[in-house]
């Protein structure tokens, strides 16, 4: 009797983002959800086993109560960590947002699972030439996400990992907000959107060892 085969597994978790929530729009009239991990594992075939773990509205805090559930007791080999935009909707405190991500990031390390950080995409809001006070509030919130990301990449940078920015990937760059053909909403994403995480997250990371078995160079790298 031959063996099965066991093929790595990544697990991805999140909020909406993750379980590939949209609003209805011209390419997707119905609400159906398209989660960039199911792009993934296109793109992966055979090399990989994919598993989405989304909650829509789910805060940080909420997602650190499921963690082991969810990620922990499946033993994964990675875990790609999407939370924070549900947390800045609540005007939390970026510093406080981060430290749940990091309790995230570590037990996964801890584990022997490599976390994945990835930063929380923009958002796109109609302010109109003549509301101040709008557009002031769309100002402090674009910061606040930038901050948020800019704490996540510093993580990321200071433990050797690999961080996925689909804030830029996603963004006008003159704006700096959530890119029109990505959203239909200004929030969550569009189809092409999640194809777009999807095969980005893919090349960046997965690319790499399309030859071989699945293997991440992005490891934990200190304390």
């Amino acid at each position: 009797m031959t063996a099965s085969i066991q093929l790595p597994l990544i697990v991805c978790f999140g909020d909406s983002l993750t379980a590939g929530y949209q609003t209805p729009g011209p390419a997707n009239a119905y609400e159906r959800e398209t989660p960039y991990g199911h792009v993934l594992q296109e793109c992966l075939g055979h090399r990989g086993r994919v598993e989405i773990s989304g909650i829509c509205g789910e805060v940080t805090g909420e997602m650190v109560l499921r963690f082991r559930g969810a990620v922990l007791d499946r033993k994964p080999q990675m875990v790609i960590i999407l939370g924070g935009t549900n947390d800045l909707g609540w005007n939390a405190d970026p510093a406080e947002i981060m430290r749940n991500l990091v309790k995230m990031y570590e037990s996964a390390r801890a584990a022997s699972i490599i976390p994945v950080p990835v930063t929380v995409p923009s958002i796109r809001v109609d302010v109109g030439t003549d509301n101040p006070d709008a557009a002031a509030w769309l100002a402090g919130h674009l910061q606040r996400r930038q901050q948020l990301n800019h704490l996540i990449a510093d993580y990321a940078g200071r433990k050797g990992l690999f961080c996925f920015d689909l804030f830029t990937a996603t963004a006008d760059p003159d704006s700096l907000m959530l890119a029109e053909p990505y959203s239909n909403d200004g929030l969550h994403l569009t189809t092409s959107g999640y194809r777009l995480f999807g095969r980005r997250l893919y090349e960046q990371l997965f690319a790499p060892t399309a030859t071989g078995s699945l293997l991440t160079p992005f490891r934990p790298s200190g304390p």
